[in-house]
């Protein structure tokens, strides 16, 4: 990672419009980690405690139904962020996120980050319509997901009618 975390963070949707101040006040509070393949970074309903950017690698995320089977909702790869919503709501995480080859990501805390926006309003303003796109296109998966499950169930249904319902 030889670039610095200023660079970094310009490259990444939501903080590319931020101003140069505020890019530098928040780059300061980032840390850096790395995960092994493998690794679950986060894990869906664990507690969350920050946003994270891919610096390199990929990662895969995964939401699993009550009932089910887990589906990939994204793959991530650099200047890709996750864990938005957590630090804005503080609820638990609404997905996991697994490393599938070696990754490097900033990790921003919630507090450091909810104290730059009440200290730095703008920083919010700036921020808030990357996370609402970011969930409308998420929403919108997730109904994909379900409207292909729901003509999955019809069309084992209907096999299973037609191939039992006239021979008998």
């Amino acid at each position: 990672m030889d670039r610095t975390k200023e660079a970094i963070l310009q490259q990444v949707d939501l903080f590319a419009n931020l101003e140069p101040d505020y890019l530098k006040l928040l780059a300061g509070s980032f840390a850096r980690r790395s995960y092994e393949a493998g690794k679950v970074i986060v894990e869906q309903g664990a507690e969350g405690i920050g946003l994270m950017v891919i610096v390199a690698g990929k990662v895969q995320v995964l939401k699993k139904p009550a009932s089910g089977e887990a589906l990939e909702i994204a793959t991530m790869g650099p200047n890709e962020f996750f864990g938005e919503m957590t630090v804005l709501d503080s609820a638990p995480r609404s997905a996991s996120v697994v490393a599938t080859e070696r990754t490097e990501c900033l990790v921003l805390s919630s507090w450091a980050f909810k104290a730059a926006m009440e200290t730095h309003p703008q920083i919010a303003l700036q921020v808030l319509p990357v996370v609402v796109s970011r969930y409308r296109e998420t929403s919108a998966k997730l109904l994909e997901f379900q409207d292909q499950a729901i003509a999955s169930s019809k069309l084992t249904v209907d096999s299973f009618g037609s191939s039992t319902g006239g021979g008998g």
